[in-house]
């Protein structure tokens, strides 16, 4: 039976009350889980404030109404949340891991994570995943007990792991990791703190790393749509979001379009959020997990697209990445926003007492890889706007991150 106040909670899910713990051991709440604690420090954060002004796909001043990296991380919660709430799992680290999944992003989206990976590639890369382990572990600076949010075992395992495991069991990287090794920054925690690399990661990661896809794919192609990237009829190219758009037109004829489009973002959650549910509810019939530790040990994820679905994501992720991704009013603001971010590297790296005290504080005579990777945290850190300002102070001209008015030729305005 559960807890007082605490919903079901499958055998498979991962319990709280079992956690192994945190790095720096500290008494336990007296009225919140160790997940629910997790959530609330990531909140808290100066890393997730940041997320307000950090770019998506749009930089945020071309409109209100597009998504920063803040609005996109309560949708992929939301999401979350639903997925665990249906399959009984812990919907707080669910939700604690989608909250923080995207802290590690830099400013301007991955633009800015390609230009720092460029500037970092002789001293270890850069990888957002990485970044935000770096961000929970040593970067906030917020407790006088420890550096980082001392965050619970179960919580770094997801944020590490939630796209799935970063060895094989034979201890080589998997193909993500292939060409560049796992990163450093990963690698160095794993020796403090074993997260189990070669395993998957538990269900409630799994949930939220669905939910990330399934967030983006509803979101991005309604701020395509509203920018004008693309029209309704272009989406007839995907056939999935075709048939969503023909029951639109039957169940409500002459419906207008801003509102087709909203019918349209709802539709493509409900059908990717009940074919998980469907999907993963069969794998676990399947697999008969007993224990998070079965799920962890599993071949395969247990939350899961369907094939069908999964087809569907990819050709969504297609269309957007042709339409959208690679538009070229969006090129051109990718390029702009690459020449800021790598102006600013090889200022603060020249000369690193441009950076503020407690950033460049002990660089004076450090090794060019440490003053590498503390000018990649702070430029890392860095909001949008935080970045155009820093780069107008250091250099005469700053590049323009306005869309051109060609791009503009479908503005669906809003109250």
């Amino acid at each position: 039976m559960p807890r007082p106040g605490e919903r079901w909670r499958a055998p498979y899910a991962t319990d709280p009350a079992a956690t192994r713990g945190r790095l720096i051991p500290e008494p336990s709440s007296p009225t919140r889980s160790d997940f629910q604690r997790d959530r609330d420090r990531i909140i808290h954060s100066t890393a997730f404030r940041r997320l307000k002004h950090k770019t998506q796909v749009f930089v945020h001043h071309e409109g209100d109404h597009y998504r920063t990296r803040l609005t996109h991380t309560l949708e992929v919660s939301q999401i979350a949340r639903a997925l665990a709430r249906a399959l009984g799992l812990d919907e707080d680290l669910a939700e604690a891991l989608a909250l923080s999944h995207d802290l590690g992003h830099t400013c301007f989206g991955h633009t800015g994570e390609d230009a720092l990976g460029a500037c970092m590639e002789a001293h270890g890369g850069f990888d957002h995943n990485a970044q935000a382990l770096r961000i929970v572990t040593r970067l906030e600076r917020r407790y006088a007990a420890f550096d980082g949010l001392n965050l619970a075992w179960e919580t770094l395992e997801g944020l590490v792991k939630h796209n799935g495991p970063l060895l094989t069991p034979d201890g080589r990287p998997t193909p993500r990791y292939a060409a560049d090794g796992i990163p450093a920054a990963i690698l160095e925690y794993d020796a403090l703190h074993p997260l189990d690399l070669a395993r998957h990661a538990g269900p409630e990661a799994q949930a939220a790393a669905l939910a990330d896809d399934i967030a983006y794919d509803s979101h991005d192609l309604d701020d395509g749509l509203r920018a004008g990237l693309f029209d309704l009829a272009d989406l007839a190219e995907v056939p999935f979001l075709a048939g969503l758009l023909a029951e639109i037109a039957r169940l409500h004829p002459g419906l207008e379009p801003s509102r087709t489009i909203h019918e349209l973002a709802r539709r493509v959650i409900t059908r990717f959020v009940e074919d998980v549910i469907a999907e993963s509810t069969r794998r676990i019939a399947r697999l008969a997990p007993r224990s998070v530790e079965d799920v962890r040990n599993a071949d395969a994820p247990v939350v899961a697209f369907s094939d069908a679905m999964a087809a569907a994501d990819a050709d969504i992720k297609r269309f957007l990445y042709a339409r959208m991704y690679r538009h070229p009013s969006v090129v051109a603001v990718r390029a702009n926003a690459n020449v800021i971010v790598a102006d600013l590297f090889s200022a603060f790296r020249e000369a690193p007492e441009r950076m503020p005290e407690e950033w460049s504080a002990g660089l004076a005579a450090a090794p060019d890889q440490k003053i590498a990777r503390r000018v990649a945290d702070y430029i890392a850190g860095m909001t949008d706007t935080y970045a155009v300002l820093a780069h107008r102070r250091l250099f005469p001209t700053t590049p323009d991150l306005h869309f051109s008015p060609e791009s503009r030729s479908l503005p669906l305005a809003e109250p």
